[in-house]
């Protein structure tokens, strides 16, 4: 005997953005053997998830981090979680799953609104666990990553804005203020007092100071 319709599960629906057609390709293969989850859209860019999203109002939005060309995952998960759905009034929680499990990724991520950090190397069990604890807005983290989050908790990294990760970012690289303001079309006195501030908050006064602090705290992606 079947049981009554509605006390079956309804399951959770799921857009899945990530740039490699093949990962994608894999996910929903995976996706499509676990119980109560649904794939309702698949995206290969930032723009693409943010339209699906506003079309389709999944529940969760399974979100790559490095997404080439176009806004990042980081953007387009603050995005997802400010906008709601065309019609539904919701707005989805993202589920980051991605390679990468540098300081800078997982606070960017969860600062954007992130519900979940999971890395690609986690077993598939973890994977759906994981989905359904988003869908109902909890918070899970690949091991890994919650112990990098309990030790920033412990010894907190400096804060640094956006433009000052961006800064150092290119500081990183070896490029002179000139280059950098060209680079981030800003000028250079701009770049100067960015700088300025950077050397303040991690208590250098050099160039490289600031790179090897950054690098040891790991602030640069």
């Amino acid at each position: 005997m079947k049981p009554p319709a509605d006390s079956v599960p309804v399951p959770v629906r799921i857009l899945v953005c990530d740039d490699h057609a093949v990962v994608r390709a894999g996910l929903l293969a995976l996706l499509d053997s676990a119980p109560g989850i649904e794939v309702v859209g698949e995206a290969g860019t930032g723009e693409e998830a943010l339209a699906l999203a506003a079309r389709l109002a999944p529940d969760v939005v399974l979100m790559d981090l490095q997404l080439g060309a176009g806004i990042d995952g980081v953007a387009a998960t603050r995005r997802l979680t400010t906008t709601p759905a065309t019609g539904s009034g919701r707005v989805p929680h993202v589920l980051v799953l991605t390679t990468y499990d540098t300081d800078a990724d997982i606070t960017r991520a969860i600062e954007a609104g992130a519900t979940g950090y999971l890395l690609k190397a986690e077993r598939p069990e973890e994977l759906f666990a994981a989905i359904h604890a988003a869908a109902r807005g909890r918070t899970t983290l690949s091991g890994p990553v919650a112990g990098r989050v309990m030790a920033n908790l412990r010894s907190p990294r400096p804060s640094l804005t956006d433009r000052e990760r961006d800064i150092l970012a290119q500081l990183a690289t070896g490029l002179g203020n000139r280059e950098i303001a060209r680079a981030l079309f800003i000028s250079e006195a701009t770049v100067k007092t960015h700088l300025r501030r950077i050397y303040d908050k991690l208590g250098v006064d050099t160039r490289a100071g600031a790179v090897a602090v950054a690098k040891e705290q790991r602030l640069l992606p």
